[in-house]
């Protein structure tokens, strides 16, 4: 609903702080704009060469969305990226949330789209923003020239066993004690022990501060996929707690049309930077010989 809040207490204030540090952290210059959509209005960071192709990159779940652009910085060199706040997720966008399950994000990306005067694009979504990218693909499958899917939603899930031990306990236990004990633990697992202390700040605050989204994207048939021949390339992590390569590459294989590699790294849901090295190397071989 629009006028409930997806924050609480003083959160919001708390986490659009981090996402402007995160911003003016930034070595190159970043546009700031409002777009009014069918969906709510949705603030969308650009930056890049304006005669840039155009690459739209779609924010982690429960994250701001600078922490996610931040991974993928050399691609501003090249191209023009769009990179929005994810309506009903911490940011800038208004806070009512849409379903990840049908056509609602595949019609909100397309207005994104219109607004900016791109009619095709290539795709690039870490985690849930992987997932928004599939429901694109299933229903506006020509909107997309090619994909680049990072640890994506959308696919395949990891044991819920292993993540109610590893994340879920330890995240009640942070939301009733504070202990930074319990935070160093998610941290942990969710990327190897290499988080940042930057986005460990981040994370705990949206921990703390937010109503967390807990609905995952669908997961995508392929059905959905049968009219989708964009070039996808899929990165995961052997450690990925959520979801996991040997079991993301299975299902990969088995519904995307033209999945041309799934590249797999041993690192956890957010890479290190060592990884991102690698990743951002791939990613540019990809969109220099696909797009």
């Amino acid at each position: 609903m629009k006028d409930r809040t997806i924050y609480k207490r003083d959160g919001k204030k708390r986490i659009m702080q981090h996402y402007d540090r995160y911003v003016n952290s930034f070595d190159f210059g970043v546009e700031r704009i409002f777009v009014e959509t069918s969906y709510g209005k949705t603030h969308v960071l650009v930056a890049g060469p304006p005669e840039g192709k155009p690459v739209f990159i779609f924010q982690g779940g429960n994250c701001i969305n600078p922490m996610t652009l931040s991974w993928f910085l050399p691609l501003m060199g090249h191209y023009r990226v769009y990179a929005p706040d994810t309506i009903g997720h911490p940011g800038f966008s208004d806070e009512n949330r849409i379903s990840a399950k049908d056509d609602s994000f595949a019609r909100w990306t397309k207005e994104l789209m219109e607004h900016f005067h791109v009619e095709r694009s290539a795709f690039v979504g870490p985690s849930y923003g992987g997932g928004i990218i599939l429901r694109l693909a299933a229903f506006m499958p020509d909107k997309i020239d090619c994909a680049v899917l990072v640890s994506p939603a959308g696919i395949t899930l990891g044991s819920k066993v292993r993540m109610m031990g590893e994340i879920l306990l330890p995240l009640v236990m942070y939301q009733m004690t504070s202990s930074p004990r319990h935070l160093d633990r998610i941290a942990d697992t969710m990327s190897q022990s290499s988080m940042k202390e930057v986005d460990k700040n981040v994370i705990g605050d949206v921990f703390t501060y937010l109503r967390l989204e807990q609905d995952m994207p669908k997961l995508t048939t392929k059905e959905e996929l049968k009219h989708f021949n964009a070039p996808v390339l899929i990165i995961a992590g052997e450690e990925d707690i959520f979801f996991p390569e040997d079991r993301l590459r299975i299902r990969a294989q088995e519904i995307i049309p033209n999945l041309i590699e799934c590249k797999s790294y041993v690192m956890g849901h957010f890479p290190s930077e060592e990884h991102l090295v690698k990743i951002n190397q791939d990613i540019e071989e990809f969109l220099h010989k696909y797009y």
